[in-house]
């Protein structure tokens, strides 16, 4: 999974993007131009991994993986949309997930750029620069298509009107202030538009960037900032970047017992996880053995078969059937003996949908 860091100048971006990764990437450079994104890989922390290690004692361990992409804030970006082409707009189009750092911090060494912090504001800014950029594409390809039905055939013009026509009609409402995931699409529709790549239509999370000063109220200016949002389909979380991002340089012991002191138990990374898998509906399933016991991410609603292809594309084209136990389960038997024993490991067929916490290990030939 790729989660892109958006956000303007001094919205603290990069911090967040070292609490989440424990990465070290310089944020000395305030309202600076970057020509390159950081990226970095942060491990899914999940506590049944560790209980199935316990079970199988395995000589290798492989956490889910979230990958961060922290995109470089022009300095003079106070909202345009041409700020976002070329490579940075392939970046961004190839990510699951879009992540809005807005600074909610007052710091007179850091002026924002707005001159003033207003973090609704921000988040409208940066959510209409992604609308303009799916304006942009959009208005692009339905000039190609009045272009393309002049010469087009009899048979072929049918096709070209209701590509169109969708076009149209998305197109009007985007200039609503409607992105596309809020807009009324039919699966046939979304099929139609998914080679656009637009950024509207991805899951949009937002990264209130509090000060430290604000710890205290953490879950009240999260409620309001959730209300005040409440006509928009986003998630949102608030973090404290520069406590985050300390605290993620520690040792793991030291890091639990200070965020014990401050009462900020859960880190940002495993908060950031959790909100990322809500979001874009994410399951996770293992596989496990002596030799490795696996954590795999998967689209809620995938099938066994498709599953597989995870894992490899031979096991999906070679599918025979998948043996399969819960976590719970499992961890209520005791071991996969016992729980086929009790008959609660049981034989799934290509069609049947994974679930959250599945224990899987599939049966194949090729």
């Amino acid at each position: 999974m790729q989660i892109a860091l958006i956000g303007l100048p001094n919205s603290g971006k990069t911090t967040i993007f070292n609490a989440l990764t424990r990465g070290t990437a310089d944020v000395a450079s305030y309202g600076g131009s970057y020509s390159k994104p950081n990226i970095g890989i942060a491990k899914v922390r999940d506590p049944r991994l560790t209980k199935l290690v316990d079970i199988y004692i395995p000589e290798r361990v492989v956490q889910a993986e979230v990958a961060y992409i922290d995109f470089p804030a022009q300095a003079d970006n106070k909202g345009d949309s041409n700020n976002i082409s070329g490579e940075y707009l392939n970046h961004l189009q190839g990510a699951d997930i879009l992540t809005i750092v807005s600074r909610t911090f007052e710091d007179p060494a850091v002026p924002h750029i707005n001159e003033t912090v207003d973090v609704v504001r921000d988040i409208v800014t940066m959510s209409d620069e992604l609308l303009l950029v799916d304006l942009q594409i959009l208005e692009r390809r339905l000039e190609k298509l009045v272009e393309g039905h002049k010469g087009a055939k009899i048979d072929e013009r049918d096709k070209l009107d209701r590509e169109t026509s969708l076009l149209t009609r998305l197109k009007a409402d985007l200039e609503s202030s409607i992105p596309i995931r809020e807009q009324a699409i039919s699966q046939e529709e979304f099929k139609l538009i998914q080679g656009y790549k637009l950024l509207s239509a991805k899951p949009l999370v937002v990264v209130p960037n509090i000060g430290e000063d604000h710890l205290a109220d953490l879950d009240k200016l999260e409620t309001n900032l959730t209300n005040a949002m409440r006509n928009k389909s986003i998630n949102l979380a608030m973090l404290c970047g520069t406590l985050e991002m300390e605290l993620a340089q520690m040792d793991s012991c030291d890091e639990a017992e200070f965020r014990q002191s401050l009462g900020v138990i859960v880190s940002g990374l495993d908060r950031m996880v959790e909100l990322a898998y809500k979001t874009s509906n994410k399951i996770t399933f293992f596989t496990v053995g002596a030799d490795e016991v696996k954590a795999w991410p998967l689209d809620r609603g995938t099938t066994a078969q498709k599953a597989a292809g995870k894992i490899h594309t031979d096991i999906e084209r070679g599918f025979i059937r998948a043996e399969i136990v819960s976590y719970d389960d499992l961890i209520m038997c005791g071991t996969e003996t016992e729980a086929r024993r009790q008959g609660i490991l049981r034989s799934q067929g290509k069609s049947y949908v994974i679930s959250d916490g599945d224990v899987v290990n599939f049966l194949f030939n090729v």
